[in-house]
């Protein structure tokens, strides 16, 4: 068929990611512009963000700041390559992001997604334990429920079973940890939860079945977001990073999420006060308006590749979009927006607005559990018996028809709107979200 016989308005060559697809075209929700805290539907309708766009726009839609650095960015410099070459942005980036990540961690590198940033970690892991001389420790440990993007890596170190059951056997020598959802014992907790610290001590078990010197690294999310939001018990981030210490292995804190502000600190290492070796970035990192991902690591990780003749690739790894100018100058321009309006640390003075709203749910139909920690919420509903997610993905559906956008992951309804939301918004969000639980089925 030749382009002038294909209709504008076609919708089958798309295969879109991670949807229904028959579904949606057979009912296309579409979205059409954005600004601020709300998207503009093809049918006119204002609809609020309850998700940043996805877990992504942390500063909102349509900001000034960013759209004006794209725009003069692609003027200037539209691309440049990373290999062997550079440009003034992207080591300006490098800086000013290396300067709000604790010490070690003052070194990054760049990559364009969540996916791309967690098999970089994974790979500099690998190569970081043969450069000092511990060839043997290849094995790597993900953690049931994680979800790590969806190369080959991040898939055989994630543990969401419908993202790896139909791709073969993924990479070798992959191990996994229990997750630490307990509703029994956790259900409705605000904020942390009391009891599970010791799931952490899978780890040992996992330690004592490979032995140690077997091990590179250990992958976790601080916060679980897209599985539907667990949060850590009190305690487990520090004694991961405590056995992590004691037997030599890696510490990677999966932060596509967490990252830039969303709990109310810069990142979840400020928030939890456990300093990982490796941190993986990307969403918030341009507040979503341009691909871009990055993974921090220690100076000491760093310095173990800058061995050898200066004139050799210390490390054969990297993409042809590293650093790309126009990703840079949008980050650069969402950082100026975070710390102008104090974004980074405004989830902590909404946290309890946002905890009593979400909280405020508990009495809807079919409610078994709200989770929340920041500017993030959960509410679990209990699935309809043989018809396991078509309860939240009728809620999803509904809540679009109400004007409200919000995210599902099985029978979990998630939300994590930009850090520009107000009280009021907060209000209207949750308000419409009732209304939504009572109307479904």
């Amino acid at each position: 068929m030749s382009e002038r016989n294909v209709a504008p308005n076609n919708l089958e060559a798309f295969w879109m990611p991670f949807t229904a697809n028959r579904q949606f075209k057979s009912s296309p929700r579409m979205l059409v512009g954005a600004q601020d805290m709300h998207y503009t539907t093809s049918d006119g309708r204002k609809v609020l963000d309850g998700t940043a766009g996805l877990w992504c726009c942390n500063a909102g839609h349509g900001r000034p700041k960013i759209v004006e650095a794209i725009q003069k960015q692609a003027a200037e410099l539209d691309y440049a390559p990373a290999f062997q070459m550079g440009h003034p942005k992207a080591f300006e980036l490098a800086a000013r992001l290396a300067a709000k990540l604790p010490k070690p961690l003052d070194h990054v590198f760049f990559t364009n997604s969540g996916s791309e940033s967690v098999d970089t970690a994974l790979k500099i892991a690998l190569a970081y334990q043969r450069q000092i001389g511990q060839g043997t420790r290849t094995r790597l440990i993900g953690r049931e429920r994680g979800y790590h993007g969806v190369g080959f890596g991040g898939i055989s170190v994630g543990g969401i079973v419908a993202n790896r059951r139909t791709f073969g056997t993924m990479l070798t020598g992959v191990d996994h940890i229990r997750h630490t959802h307990d509703i029994a014992r956790n259900a409705f907790t605000r904020g942390e939860p009391e009891h599970g610290a010791e799931f952490a001590d899978d780890l040992i078990s996992v330690i004592n079945l490979h032995d140690p010197s077997t091990i590179a690294a250990v992958i976790v999310e601080p916060v679980a977001g897209s599985t539907g939001v667990l949060i850590p018990p009190k305690g487990y981030l520090k004694k991961l990073r405590e056995i992590c210490d004691k037997h030599g292995i890696l510490l990677i804190f999966d932060e596509v999420i967490t990252g830039f502000g969303r709990l109310g600190t810069p990142f979840a290492t400020d928030y939890f006060d456990v300093v990982p070796d490796l941190i993986t970035t990307a969403k918030g990192i341009t507040s979503g308006v341009v691909p871009m991902g990055a993974v921090f690591c220690s100076s000491d990780i760093y310095n173990a590749f800058m061995t050898g003749p200066e004139n050799m690739i210390e490390l054969f790894h990297g993409y042809t979009y590293s650093a790309h100018p126009l990703a840079c100058a949008a980050a650069l321009g969402t950082l100026d927006t975070y710390e102008e309006e104090g974004l980074l640390t405004r989830a902590a003075d909404l946290a309890s607005c946002w905890e009593d709203a979400v909280h405020s749910l508990k009495d809807c139909p079919h409610v078994i559990d709200i989770r929340n920690l920041g500017l993030i919420g959960a509410i679990e509903l209990e699935p309809i018996d043989g018809q396991p997610t078509k309860r939240a993905f009728s809620a999803f559906l509904e809540a679009y028809e109400r004007g409200i956008m919000i995210r599902t992951t099985g029978d979990i309804i998630a939300m994590s709107p930009p850090l520009i939301i107000s009280e009021a918004q907060i209000d209207e969000l949750i308000g419409t979200l009732r209304d939504v639980l009572k109307a479904i089925d």
